[in-house]
């Protein structure tokens, strides 16, 4: 169900992504590297995220094969197997399962020192269709010391809503990209990221709602259908450096700032510390914090039914905090270990996150409140990726 909040989805990516930090860092430090290909490769990971009410588990797996020296073709699937019992859920419907399955293949292409990419990707679950399109190029300069990337993505959504057959709405995005990646020393790089993206379209959940004092009764409330905006665009600017340490260890510093036209102003710092102890065993910890205003529309509790143009009571539109504490351990054999695999490499990432939020109130909670006066809703939740890679 749409239900499933696109903030989660984009935080379990983060998540998932994260695990490549190590296989990145492990990397001797030098003055640059020519552009390549990715590694032919098998990566079959599974993930599982627990909280907040919601479990969310299930496989992927990403091949990669070149073909000459100048085209890698790669293919991913995905699955999502949701369960959900959410205070959103709990106050306004009743607990749910689904699935949705991804699918993506793309294309990288190398021509001199530029690498071009393209992908398309398919998501699927029973009442939402998400296709995307994204065409990417990486330029060096500089002898390798400068790395400029450009990327455009192009979404079209098709929403639908379980029971009511004759719903269905579109949503369209577009998504602008520009990173630059700098050497600064022979042990040191940097760089610069900023994304615009615009949404049109249904950009609301079709079966949240928000509440509002009751006229017949101040001490009750009443829900109604929230009401979002047809339009969004939103900027995200990044800096990121990482240093690689004497004793074959980096740490990495990030920091992005994002704000968008619905008012959300939002903070990200993250620290990363990647360790390897041996040729074939590895480490790493890190830290992250989020935090964010909430949305112009946004209320927990809204004085009367139709009180304004928009209308929104999705905690993640809310001002709340964020912390992710993560670690990590990866162990690799190298060629020889078994015919025509250059590398095996094994690998157990956890993410423990604790969210608070600042004005919405847990309805759900025990106790005899007057409206607006529940106590304020926290969670935490951890993630848990285990993954196995073949390179040949």
């Amino acid at each position: 169900m749409a239900v499933t909040d696109q903030w989660l989805r984009h935080t379990l990516a983060h998540c998932l992504m994260t695990g490549l930090l190590i296989a990145l860092t492990t990397m001797l430090p030098g003055t640059g590297r020519a552009a390549t290909l990715p590694v032919d490769a098998v990566d079959a990971f599974y993930h599982r995220y627990e909280g907040g009410g919601m479990t969310i588990d299930g496989p992927a797996i990403l091949v990669r094969k070149s073909a000459g020296n100048q085209a890698s073709f790669s293919g991913q699937y995905y699955v999502d197997s949701v369960s959900a019992a959410s205070v959103d859920v709990l106050a306004t419907a009743s607990p749910y399962t689904e699935e949705r399955t991804e699918y993506t293949v793309g294309l990288d292409y190398l021509q001199g020192s530029a690498l071009l990419t393209l992908n398309y990707t398919n998501s699927s679950e029973n009442d939402y269709e998400a296709n995307t399109l994204y065409f990417g190029v990486s330029q060096e300069f500089f002898g390798n010391m400068t790395t400029l990337t450009l990327g455009y993505a192009r979404g079209w959504d098709t929403v639908g809503e379980v029971g009511n057959s004759d719903f269905s709405a579109e949503a369209d995005r577009q998504n602008y990209q520009f990173g630059i990646s700098q050497v600064l020393t022979p042990n040191t790089i940097a760089g610069l990221d900023l994304e615009v993206v615009t949404d049109e379209g249904f950009l609301q959940n079709p079966y949240r709602q928000n509440r509002f004092i009751d006229p017949n009764d101040p001490t009750s409330f009443r829900y109604q259908a929230e009401r979002y905006p047809e339009t969004r665009t939103s900027f995200a600017a990044g800096i990121r450096a990482r240093a690689f340490l004497p004793w074959r260890a980096s740490v990495g510093a990030n920091y992005r700032y994002f704000t968008d036209t619905w008012g959300i102003n939002a903070h990200t710092v993250q620290l990363n510390y990647v360790h390897n102890l041996s040729p074939r065993l590895t480490v790493e910890g890190g830290i992250r914090y989020y935090s964010q205003g909430q949305t112009d529309f946004y209320s927990d509790l809204y004085d009367f039914q139709n009180s304004q143009t928009h209308l929104a009571r999705d905690k993640e539109m809310s001002s709340f905090t964020g912390t992710t504490l993560s670690a990590g351990i990866q162990y690799q054999w190298l060629q020889g270990v078994m015919p025509g695999v250059d590398r095996i490499q094994i690998g157990l990432l956890v993410d423990y996150m604790d969210f608070r939020y600042d004005n919405f109130r847990d309805v759900t909670a025990s106790g005899d409140f007057l409206p607006g006066q529940e106590p304020l809703y926290s969670f935490d939740a951890v993630v848990t990726r285990a993954s196995l890679l073949f390179e040949y």
